[in-house]
């Protein structure tokens, strides 16, 4: 009785533990989810239905799916079209991907305006 008693004890300590380092990895992005409801910002509630919009979005996402060099992070960012104008949001893995994104929506997008607003991870 006293070594299952024991075990059941040592069994518990070690699952807290494990879920308070659960809980130290979590991310906040508390400042992230305050800037998207500002009204300031961008979202992807803000994409537009007109045809050319949904045109110029689905071109992009189109480019960023084809390229195999981009993360997968890389791949589901956020475009969003409203009125010819282009805003790309998320976090991409490296400035090199961000640089090629940028790349790719201008040449996708055909003359649109574009908005850069990617976050190189680790860097915000």
């Amino acid at each position: 009785m006293k070594r299952t008693i024991l075990a059941l004890a040592c069994l518990s300590a070690v699952s807290l533990t494990a879920l308070a380092d659960n809980e130290k990895t979590k991310p906040d992005n508390t400042a992230t989810n305050e800037r998207d409801r500002s009204g300031e910002t961008q979202t992807s509630g803000d994409q537009s239905n007109s045809q050319a919009d949904l045109k110029i979005t689905q071109a992009i996402r189109r480019a960023l799916v084809k390229d195999s060099e981009l993360s997968m992070t890389a791949k589901n960012i956020k475009v969003i079209t409203t009125n010819g104008q282009v805003t790309l949001r998320g976090p991409v893995t490296t400035a090199q991907e961000k640089t090629k994104i940028d790349q790719l929506a201008k040449s996708a997008a055909g003359g649109a305006h574009i908005d850069d607003q990617l976050d190189v991870k680790g860097s915000y």
